[in-house]
């Protein structure tokens, strides 16, 4: 999920220089999500990070095909259930009225999870997705790759929803990196900042890979802890990063200067990035916007004016306000 991020939607109250970074959806190889402009009901750019990365994509899964002991439930593949079965005299597949049962604990809804839509197959994950989940029973990874599914298709609109989506594929198969990439990534995109920390920890520590970092940096700060995202900025994984995932972590090294007060270093910081890029990439989009933000957060509006108009003429897929931005901050010079 942390190396595909895309469709990323920067915070639009701009008073963040980083938003959330970019991500995918759960299921797939991307991360959180948007740095400095729109979002889809996300805080700013000095707030928490919006509600998404991961994280953006994803992936299509197959079940095993060996022939399983165990279904989801923990019944035996062909055998009769105890109890009955098919012997003469025994009634099958009894189970208590619904007027009788009593109501679910916190515990058993969440291994549940929501229902799943019957268009959902779990074939929309792709195949490095479902290789991880093949050393499940078949059933058993169906109901994951279902899980997983859902979650990506409603990230973007019900991030809660694929929150609880991930929960019910954790609860099935806590072990799998996979799946604590998707429930840490959909927490994030819910705005559950601890919880997102933790499963991406947890994810990092089964697979060693450091993608997570800009996102967990976010989550530090979304928790007030920014000294603790720009330990992360350092880590020495970071220069290697690919241009995007890099520029991820400037955003939120820049955000969490700008969370101490610390403007000038965050202007400093953002210098240092590729602004002037002639690609017209997303990433380039978000980090001018970051850019823009935080020079008009220092009280440098002339300055911010001319970026916030340099990433709108770059901006194709409108990923941010900077039209908006830019035609207030000409208002009230003109007002001034």
């Amino acid at each position: 999920m942390a190396e595909q991020r895309r469709n990323q939607r920067p915070s639009r109250d701009g008073n963040r220089a980083g938003g959330r970074p970019s991500g995918g959806k759960p299921g797939a190889a991307g991360g959180g999500r948007g740095a400095g402009g729109k979002s889809s009901g996300g805080k700013g750019a000095s707030g928490k990070p919006p509600v998404r990365g991961a994280g953006q994509g994803r992936s299509s899964e197959r079940s095993s095909e060996r022939s399983q002991k165990w279904s989801p439930d923990g019944e035996r593949g062909k055998r009769p259930a105890r109890g009955g079965g098919d012997r003469p005299g025994r009634k099958n597949d009894w189970k208590r009225p619904a007027d009788k049962q009593g109501e679910r604990s916190e515990e058993q809804a969440k291994y549940d999870g929501p229902d799943l839509p019957a268009e959902i197959t779990g074939q929309e994950l792709d195949r490095s997705v479902s290789a991880q989940l093949k050393g499940l029973p078949e059933k058993l990874a169906l109901r994951v790759a279902r899980h997983l599914a859902a979650a990506g298709a409603l990230i973007d609109d019900d991030p809660e929803t694929a929150y609880q989506h991930t929960l019910a594929a954790r609860a099935r198969a806590p072990r799998l990196a996979v799946v604590r990439e998707a429930v840490g990534e959909s927490a994030y995109a819910a705005g559950h900042y601890a919880e997102a920390l933790a499963d991406l920890r947890a994810a990092k520590r089964m697979n060693g890979s450091p993608a997570y970092l800009p996102i967990m940096a976010d989550c530090h700060r979304a928790l007030g802890n920014p000294d603790q995202a720009l330990k992360l900025a350092k880590s020495p994984s970071v220069p290697n990063f690919e241009p995007e995932a890099k520029a991820e972590m400037t955003i939120v090294e820049a955000g969490a200067r700008r969370d101490m007060g610390q403007f000038d270093a965050a202007l400093r910081t953002l210098e240092l990035a590729p602004l002037q890029s002639k690609s017209r990439a997303s990433w380039v989009v978000r980090l001018r916007y970051a850019y823009a933000d935080t020079l008009e957060a220092a009280g440098r509006e002339t300055d911010a004016l001319a970026w916030f108009h340099r990433t709108y003429a770059i901006d194709s897929d409108q990923l941010t306000d900077a039209a908006e931005r830019a035609e207030a901050l000409e208002k009230r010079q003109n007002e001034g």
